[in-house]
């Protein structure tokens, strides 16, 4: 059976010599495999470009129960996305993002909130002037947590309270072994719920300031998440933003 569905690219995996496995977000069934196979006709160059991460689609599949690689019938493009891979800024980020939701997204079912958080960021990302999307990884992964369920309370939160990353919450002394944040780091985490993707940019941070808080959000998440392993894109968004 076909079915049409939209969907999120995360990644491309060489599988064979005649073959790759891309794994794509859809909006119907949540993560899916596809086996593409490799090729130099143009009508393959074009598919590929159509591919990339993070890269938004309309697709017809077919979903065979019991089977990890489903079929592609028809794949066309929804989105066009230009800056998103040409202005380097912009595709730091998105390498990170979708290594990251690569790591954290593994259910085969539709998640229709999740879906539209992803799609609707991507979209914005595309838009956003270079200047802008400084801000824009550490926003779109603090708010992803809301969607994973991790997403801290901040409603416990007082001044001068830790962070216990174990439970997510703040608390006004540390727990015996839990994970947490000194009041220093947890009033950042508590600041950053506040962050949005409109109101971003008023957000003044220098680099070691925001690449501490992405290493802080990346531990939150690795604390609540073994499936998230080491990641290479972290290392360049570092260097990148001033």
């Amino acid at each position: 059976m076909y079915e049409k569905l939209k969907g999120v690219v995360l990644n491309t995996v060489r599988y064979s010599d005649k073959h790759n496995i891309v794994h794509i977000y859809t909006d119907g069934r949540g993560l899916m495999s596809f086996a593409v196979p490799l090729g130099k006709t143009q009508a393959s160059r074009m598919r590929n470009a159509m591919l990339m991460p993070l890269s938004l689609i309309d697709l017809e599949a077919r979903v065979q129960p019991g089977r990890e690689l489903a079929q592609v019938r028809e794949l066309r493009r929804n989105y066009a996305l230009a800056t998103l891979y040409s202005h380097p800024l912009k595709n730091a980020i998105c390498l990170f993002v979708s290594e990251l939701l690569a790591h954290v997204i593994s259910e085969p079912e539709g998640n229709a909130p999740l879906f539209r958080y992803i799609e609707q960021s991507v979209q914005l990302l595309e838009q956003l002037p270079g200047g802008q999307v400084a801000n824009f990884h550490i926003c779109f992964l603090y708010h992803l947590g809301a969607h994973l369920g991790i997403q801290p309370n901040v409603e416990s939160y007082c001044q001068g309270y830790w962070f216990d990353m174990t439970e997510g919450v703040f608390v006004p002394a540390a727990v015996s072994g839990h994970m947490h944040l000194q009041p220093r780091e947890a009033q950042v985490i508590h600041l950053l719920s506040r962050m949005t993707f409109k109101n971003m940019t008023v957000f003044r941070f220098g680099r070691d300031d925001r690449n501490r808080m992405l290493d802080l959000i990346i531990s939150y998440y690795r604390l609540h998440n073994a499936a998230i392993g080491t990641l290479r894109s972290p290392d360049i968004l570092k260097q990148l933003f001033v």
